[in-house]
């Protein structure tokens, strides 16, 4: 009987999410019970518009993840072009990948 083997690695869970945020600029993804045991890592992307828009999430949990999306209008002041203050930004689509660490 031979001794030899050979390890394999299990893969990391991986969950994926799409949500809409709603009129204050949030989109909360709660993952499946158990999926997690500590917080996973999570990336984000956002559908793209003609405006431009930023990201950050807000909390961060084995159990959901929550972004916070916000718009701002570009302006031009003497010439130079600036962004307007961010506001919430309803109706965007967010999506959201997870990965046990």
């Amino acid at each position: 009987m031979s001794t030899a083997g050979r390890y394999t690695p299990a893969s990391p869970r991986v969950e994926r999410a799409t949500g809409v945020t709603d009129g204050s600029g949030n989109v909360t993804f709660p993952w499946p019970a158990g999926a997690f045991s500590a917080s996973p890592v999570v990336t984000i992307g956002v559908q793209g518009a003609s405006a431009f828009r930023s990201h950050a999430i807000s909390a961060n949990s084995a159990t959901s993840t929550t972004v916070n999306v916000l718009v701002s209008a570009g302006v031009t002041l003497l010439g130079i072009g600036v962004l307007a203050v961010g506001a919430p930004a309803a109706g965007v689509t967010v999506h959201a990948h997870a990965t046990a660490l």
